[in-house]
């Protein structure tokens, strides 16, 4: 295994990366990046500033014969989503990560490898670095608890930068310009319950989905891949119906923004039925391989005899939630008309965990580029939970970002990369959540663009970057920064 990966090139980026994925920075926990990228800024001599809730902001002067140029706001978040196979001994708060060179891609060890968005990150870091690159007046942003909530977008404070131009470093597709996202909505449910007693004369079994991909729910909702929530549920509704199995916990998904992999069930059954519900295990594997055989080939739905549990959730509450859970929407729900392939409104159901009192938690995330779509969903949830005792709310919500196509940012890096690399880049928009809308939001001023080097499988532990494309990203930025307009 080739871990060596700050000798690859270019060394601007690469020797940036390697540090970074030394650091631990899972989401809300990023006190060691916060305070190694203070030190980093201020080591180079440059102002350096960290606001009331984390973000770094580090600015560099112009070049000499650029100060007449908009000043760029170079842009990417610190921290990264914590995902890892479910074999793999890993604790994101105090490890750091293993990243290894795979043939073309570099990738981590049973981890995500932090490419989303440490690429960017790593990038800005280069040109704050910089002493032959030819650039405008430099703020660097480097923002906190992207994935789990945009906090740090959403507490940057007006007034802070004085950029005119936006350079979002965390899209995920070289040869591609992204001029517009998604916004979103977190739904938020939750079933007070209780605990009752195990009835007598009943077998005790732990359900579990396993091997699934998993993935970003904005990038790879369209993929078919399936939602181990939406497994275990299904099954267990029909379990539920034909052979009285009784739920005592359950717990799937970690992430509001990633499709889950897994999901564990501890339920019983009347001791007269477990021939038939064991049988029903093994066939619903069966099916469910079949269904998913492309997307999935080595999802597992298994079964195990346990001890028994001390109780179960109670009979209304668990009824509720299989039912529920069971109806709630998940997946594309709509594609765009103008942008075909694109998807416009979809929802991931995220999380669900039974906790020590008999209250259930559920998440789940609700994308779309257009509002009133976004609160058909919201609604489609309501009509849902209202059926049962479940409180539900939202929160979370931050816009999308409206393509602008007379951008002159946008029409200053086609023109580079067409020089540069003999085509002109697409133009695209992005069925994910970039922090664009939010910092739009507050400087309405700011022209803005997202791009970034290929990166495949966000938010799982399969994550990878493509090597060459870090250094086309390089060099794309490079010639950009060369040619910003003037103000």
């Amino acid at each position: 295994m080739n871990t060596n990966i700050s000798a690859l090139e270019p060394k601007e980026i690469w020797v940036n990366f390697a540090k970074l994925v030394s650091i631990p920075r899972p989401s809300k926990k990023e006190e060691k990046i916060i305070a190694y990228m203070k030190k980093f800024g201020e080591d180079l001599g440059l102002e350096t500033i960290v606001d009331k809730v984390g973000n770094v902001i580090i600015k560099k002067p112009a070049t000499a014969g650029m100060e007449d140029k908009m000043t760029v706001v170079l842009q990417g978040h610190l921290d990264i989503v914590p995902q890892k196979d479910r074999d793999k001994d890993h604790d994101f708060a105090t490890d750091p990560i293993t990243a290894y060179v795979d043939n073309e891609w570099v990738t981590a060890d049973g981890t995500t490898l932090g490419a989303d968005n440490g690429m960017g990150v790593a990038a800005a870091m280069g040109v704050l670095q910089a002493a032959d690159l030819k650039h405008p007046a430099i703020e660097a942003l480097f923002t906190i608890d992207e994935e789990t909530g945009m906090t740090g977008a959403f507490n940057l404070e007006p007034n802070f930068l004085k950029g005119d131009i936006l350079i979002n470093m965390d899209s995920e597709d070289e040869g591609e310009l992204y001029v517009g996202c998604a916004g979103g909505t977190n739904a938020n449910m939750k079933f007070e319950g209780s605990k009752e007693d195990i009835p007598a004369n009943v077998t005790a079994y732990k359900l579990e989905v396993s091997g699934m991909k998993g993935g970003h729910s904005g990038l790879d909702i369209n993929s078919g891949r399936g939602n181990s929530i939406k497994v275990i549920f299904r099954h267990l509704f029909e379990a539920k119906k034909n052979y009285g199995l009784l739920l005592a916990s359950v717990e799937g998904g970690n992430m509001r923004n990633a499709i889950p992999r897994d999901a564990f069930a501890e339920v019983v059954v009347p001791n007269d039925k477990t021939a038939e519900f064991e049988k029903s295990v093994k066939k619903y594997e069966g099916d469910i391989q079949k269904e998913l055989s492309d997307v999935e080939p080595t999802i597992k739905y298994t079964f195990e005899k346990i001890d028994m549990p001390c109780c179960m959730i109670d009979k209304k509450t668990q009824d509720q939630l299989i039912n529920a859970i069971y109806a709630t929407p998940n997946g594309v729900v709509r594609t765009s008309d103008s942008m075909p392939g694109l998807v416009e409104t979809s929802t991931n159901l995220s999380i669900v965990k039974s906790e020590k009192d008999g209250s259930i938690n559920i998440m789940a995330l609700i994308r779309s580029s257009v509002d009133s779509a976004k609160v058909d969903v919201e609604n489609m949830f309501e009509s849902v939970y209202n059926m049962t005792d479940a409180k539900i709310w939202f929160d979370g919500q931050y816009p999308g970002w409206k393509p602008n196509m007379d951008s002159a940012i946008l029409k200053t890096m086609q023109n580079v990369y067409d020089t540069n690399f003999g085509k002109v880049p697409e133009i695209k928009a992005i069925h994910a959540g970039l922090e664009c809308g939010l910092l739009g939001g507050i400087y309405p001023n700011w022209d803005m663009i997202s791009f970034g080097p290929t990166i495949r499988y966000p938010h799982s532990p399969d994550e990878k970057v493509k090597i060459d494309t870090v250094d086309m990203f390089w060099k794309f930025l490079v010639k950009t920064l060369e040619n910003i307009p003037a103000k």
